[in-house]
């Protein structure tokens, strides 16, 4: 067995791990990063970035077949656009090949080294790391970062299987199914069931709560809610999945109950399980490390360090939020902190997106969640059909805004959050926004180019002051 020793020691090459690994080696410390499954992890791989290309694919297609069924801003097509599925699939799957080419150069142009092999720890320092060869090497570090991520939660009575699929395969038929029940009105569940409906698909939500989308307000997803009426998209709420049977002739059956506590059952050629995501605590060793834990989650103080000196853990295996943003953030701050730099993780506000239809982007508090604080505040509400670029876009008509809420009494922004097409790109500018401690007025006063979707951002911080340009002022009291 080879043996081998590093001053940093990282088991992940996701959107955690591999900002690490970088940041690491541009510090000039002795890195190593261990991944099996693909640098750039869940996200580059089998999350983030395929079901955005996807989705994007749905949508150009969706755009396709309205030209051809009639004039659309005077642009029109003789025939049906013709779908290959496993065209599309290649493309998507091209993107994110040229992307993890890349970040496997980055983290060698800093310095770093990535071994692909699965890491398995016998004590909290050292790893054996078992490569595509059934080679093992014996890794020994004097820092630990875990960066292990999360998977998809599997119901135990549903196993995944040829009829039963997560969202990983989901991002992988090379066939349209013609019926598609997804089980889960979540961001993941919405999302690719959005994008299927988009593909012609006849789509059906079973969920178990009784509202979608619940970390939202129903001010936010009512325009989700409006665009799944419109395209004929059921949506089963307070019904819980049982169980799955098969059918001749490759069809499933998905038996469920209903809201009344009665027993339905509803036939697909694919059942998508989308109920969430678990952090990654099996099969690499955590059980020899003597950390501790937080629930389901190990255990980090506010500079992502565990309860063994040395170890260290960032995103999804941390806890809420999952998302990759903020792997990436405690990545690069740990990698400081390893190298002596003063750092801690510690932001007001992390920014969410949904890519459903329309968009969804909220960072900070929405008006309950403040007032629930004991914060009297006040709100701004733009409609995104008052914009002139999003008219021109052909869109703000689904009933998108963006709504701003502040504190009364010294308007300082307390959260930010917007549903509309293309909204997730002004996700930064909220961000920022409430991240610096911003005002009203910081807003209001700072001059947003025209014609573009941050104006909307502006109006709705005048709204809130009483003076908007672009809609009428809103009634005092």
């Amino acid at each position: 067995m080879q043996t081998r020793s590093c001053q940093v020691l990282i088991v992940g090459g996701g959107p955690g791990g591999y900002p690490a690994a970088i940041r690491a080696g541009q510090l000039g410390l002795d890195t190593i990063i261990v991944d099996k499954h693909g640098l750039g992890g869940t996200c580059l791989n089998r999350g983030c970035i395929p079901s955005k290309a996807m989705i994007h694919a749905a949508t150009e297609y969706e755009h396709m077949s309205a030209a051809a069924k009639g004039d659309r801003f005077g642009i029109s097509l003789s025939e049906e656009p013709k779908l290959d599925m496993g065209k599309l699939i290649g493309w998507k799957d091209g993107i994110v090949s040229k992307l993890t080419g890349g970040v496997a150069q980055l983290i060698k142009a800093a310095g770093a080294e990535h071994i692909a092999g699965w890491a398995n720890f016998q004590n909290a320092k050292t790893c054996i790391v078992t490569n595509d060869e059934g080679e093992e090497i014996e890794i020994t570090a004097e820092h630990v970062v875990l960066a292990t991520g999360s998977v998809e939660v599997e119901l135990p009575f549903m196993p995944f299987g040829d009829s039963v699929i997560g969202s990983t395969q989901a991002l992988e038929l090379t066939e349209k199914p013609e019926k598609l029940v997804v089980v889960g009105a979540g961001y993941i569940g919405l999302e690719l069931g959005i994008a299927y409906r988009k593909l012609g698909t006849e789509v059906t939500f079973i969920e178990a709560l009784d509202r979608i989308l619940p970390l939202y307000d129903k001010e936010i997803t009512r325009p989700i809610t409006m665009w799944l009426k419109k395209h004929k998209v059921d949506v089963n709420l307070s019904c819980k999945a049982k169980g799955v049977t098969e059918k001749k002739g490759g069809k499933a059956v998905l038996e469920y109950e209903d809201a009344k506590g009665e027993t339905q059952t509803i036939e697909a050629d694919k059942i998508l399980v989308a109920v969430g995501r678990k952090a990654c605590l099996e099969g690499w060793g955590l059980e020899n490390m003597g950390l501790d834990m937080d629930g389901k989650f190990i255990k980090v103080d506010e500079q992502c360090r565990t309860g063994m000196r040395g170890v260290y853990a960032i995103g999804d295996v941390v806890g809420e939020p999952l998302l990759a943003h903020k792997a990436t953030a405690q990545g690069e701050m740990v990698a400081e902190i390893i190298a002596g730099h003063r750092r801690v993780h510690d932001p007001v506000a992390i920014a969410a997106v949904c890519f459903t239809e329309p968009e969804v982007v909220g960072v900070g508090l929405t008006p309950d969640e403040a007032k629930e604080k004991g914060e009297e505040v006040i709100t701004g509400k733009f409609p995104l059909a008052a914009s002139g670029r999003y008219l021109s876009m052909d869109a703000g008509t689904d009933g998108g805004f963006v709504r701003v809420t502040a504190r009364k009494d010294d308007h300082v922004i307390l959260g930010i959050h917007a549903v509309g097409t293309h909204v997730s790109e002004l996700s930064g500018e909220f961000a920022l926004a409430v991240e610096m401690g911003a005002r009203l007025e910081d807003i209001a006063g700072t001059i947003h180019v025209h014609p573009t979707l941050t104006e909307g951002f502006a109006e709705s911080a005048l709204t809130a002051l009483g003076h908007p340009i672009h809609i009428s002022a809103p009634k005092a009291g």
